[in-house]
């Protein structure tokens, strides 16, 4: 992904919320901003325009 392989590794591990887009961290139930229960992993492929 980057030249970074340990950020990377950590930025992989974050989930984002389906309602409000905020990023969380792994592992956690529900978002930290409006406690929405739906979250998805973070995207890790990039797309470039």
């Amino acid at each position: 992904m980057g030249k970074f392989p340990i950020a990377d590794a950590k930025l992989k591990k974050q989930v984002v919320c389906r309602k409000c887009k905020t990023k969380n961290k792994a592992g956690v139930e529900k978002c930290r901003k409006c406690n929405y229960k739906f979250l998805r992993p973070k995207k890790t492929t990039v797309v470039k325009k």
